[in-house]
């Protein structure tokens, strides 16, 4: 049963996986960081608070939110296609990947920034530090540790997410869990797929947190 047709198979699934989710964390945080940033400085403790912008994103981010993955693919389907000329595949996958970790991502650096001290704020604007540089210079930097640590956990969620669109032919080590081990009855390869899923989240989860622990000024 484990020919090499079959190990070839595994390997281009990891690869597949790997793909829709380094991909999908790149441009998700394209979108996320800059969003989770203007949530936290416009709200109305927050650097520059403006109702009208940080409800309108709260709002998006909530709704996209709250959608199940797999239905917003299906609800994507038209849009991917028009994207990258097809809606099954790693490629086309990596499209409702970004929508949804979006969102998802923008909460998490929201919820970062909102960790730094104010104090910290205070002092820089008194020093008469426009706000751009006190987000550059001052929330980001000091929030890099809590962001690095999101930046994980998006990692994990995103993967997860790349396994779950193999039930409708996404790609990766998903697809091929659900192809080979659900229907055509072959658990070895599913254990194995599940097991290699494991592997692949504990792998990101250690790269993360030691860079996180090397960034942590309270543990220097």
């Amino acid at each position: 049963m484990w020919t090499e047709e079959v190990i070839q198979m595994i390997i281009d699934g990891i690869g597949e996986t790997l793909f829709m989710t380094l991909t999908s964390t790149v441009f998700g945080y394209a979108i996320g960081l800059p969003m989770g940033v203007a949530l936290a400085v416009t709200d109305k403790e927050g650097l520059m608070p403006n109702r009208v912008i940080y409800k309108i994103l709260d709002v998006i981010a909530n709704i996209v939110r709250s959608i199940p993955f797999l239905i917003l693919m299906i609800l994507l389907i038209p849009f991917t296609r028009m994207v990258v000329g097809k809606s099954y595949g790693s490629a086309a996958t990596v499209v409702p990947l970004v929508i949804a970790a979006g969102p998802f991502i923008a909460r998490m650096v929201e919820s970062s920034i909102n960790e730094v001290d104010a104090g910290v704020v205070e002092a820089a604007r008194s020093m008469g530090a426009s706000n751009w540089r006190i987000i550059t210079r001052v929330l980001l930097v000091e929030a890099r540790t809590s962001l690095i640590t999101g930046a994980t956990i998006a990692m994990g969620t995103i993967l997860g997410y790349s396994a779950m669109a193999g039930s409708i032919g996404g790609g990766g080590l998903g697809d091929i869990a659900i192809r080979y081990g659900y229907h055509r009855y072959q658990p070895d390869i599913m254990i194995v797929t599940v097991v290699l899923l494991i592997v692949l989240v504990q792998l990101f989860q250690t790269v993360g947190m030691r860079i996180a622990n090397r960034l942590d000024k309270r543990k220097a």
